[in-house]
């Protein structure tokens, strides 16, 4: 898997917008303790809260790694901001960017780093050769986040579900399969960055066998109901073998975003399909919570809704930003042999 080396400094390059900065939110929010401080270019209109530190001064202070903290346009490395790169490779940080753009595609970067003993690490890409899935049983135990569509909160899940089973004193391990997720958790593999053929392997070697008693809790990518990403879902499902799934859904949407011919189905219909894909693996597989994005919901529209949705599917209903996940942790702990 890949690795790297924390803490962070944060870098906001020259953005303007804070919806920009969603990557270095999210290392703010989920691994404070791991992020020194940001740095930007004069020209920055936003901040993240966290103190400003040049690159030399983070350095000092045990940094490993510049994190590119913003997503440009088209995911680009824009030409401005390459002095700040070399001025961070000069005090012996690692670069770690998220974007399309690969930092090896700048040969001054890769002689500069080379120089220097320092890493260029692009986590959305990887040269990594993984093996196709197996399908064997392995020790440990496994909880899958998935959805009704992309970008409704199975990071932000499994990193609530992640916590707050260490909260309740069980052993748990977040297994990220995104860029920044990859960056909260400091490794990680890319999950839709891997070739088709071989991502049940990948998800296999994110999740090795573990102490019977452990928790791997998997971020989930796409969704089985995506027109263009379901094959990385499913791939990601039968290689992890999932004991549960978290069911993640923004009941704001009808049909899947920027696709408005494919309709999302009702979470009965998608446990239930949910339910048979993880079965390919894990003939235990089910179904152990729903959590929802609540934001298009006033305080009583949402604990309505919680209420109905819990009655109906017969398993907890959370939010994990609006009251958090216990009520699923704890019907994890259940599964595991732990009341």
């Amino acid at each position: 898997m890949l690795r790297l080396r924390k803490p962070y400094l944060l870098y906001l390059g020259d953005a303007q917008m804070p919806t920009d900065a969603k990557t270095a939110c999210g290392l703010r929010d989920w691994c404070p303790a791991d992020v020194v401080g940001e740095w930007s270019l004069p020209s920055c209109a936003l901040s993240v809260g966290v103190p400003r530190r040049s690159p030399e001064e983070a350095a000092a202070l045990g940094a490993g790694s510049l994190v590119i903290g913003i997503a440009s346009v088209g995911g680009t490395l824009p030409p401005q901001w390459l002095p700040d790169l070399h001025r961070a490779i000069d005090a012996g940080l690692d670069i770690v960017s998220g974007m399309h753009t690969r930092l090896t595609s700048f040969p001054e970067l890769v002689e500069a780093s080379s120089a220097r003993g320092v890493s260029l690490q692009d986590v959305r890409h990887s040269d990594r050769r993984f093996p196709a899935g197996t399908g064997r049983k392995r020790s440990g135990l496994r909880v899958a986040t998935v959805g009704t569509d992309c970008a409704l909160g199975k990071k932000y899940t499994a990193l609530a579900l992640t916590r707050e089973l260490t909260a309740l004193g069980a052993k748990a391990t977040f297994r990220a399969t995104g860029q920044t997720g990859i960056m909260i958790a400091g490794e990680g593999i890319a999950i839709d960055a891997v070739v088709a053929d071989f991502i049940a392997g990948a998800a296999e070697v994110l999740s090795p066998a573990n102490d019977a008693d452990h928790w791997d809790v998997i971020e989930g990518q796409g969704a089985l109901f995506h027109p263009a990403y379901a094959g990385v879902t499913l791939g990601l499902l039968h290689g992890s073998q999932p004991d549960a799934f978290v069911l993640c859904h923004d009941p704001s949407r009808v049909t899947i975003e920027m696709f408005p011919d494919a309709t999302i189905p009702t979470l009965p219909d998608a446990i239930a399909q949910y339910t048979t894909a993880a079965r390919v693996t894990n003939r235990a597989a089910r179904c152990v919570g729903v959590s929802i994005n609540s934001s298009s919901l006033s305080d009583d529209a949402w604990a309505a809704y919680a209420r109905e949705t819990a009655a109906e599917l017969g398993v907890p209903v959370c939010d994990p930003m609006r009251g958090g996940v216990a009520p699923i942790a704890e019907a994890l702990l259940e599964i595991g042999g732990r009341s």
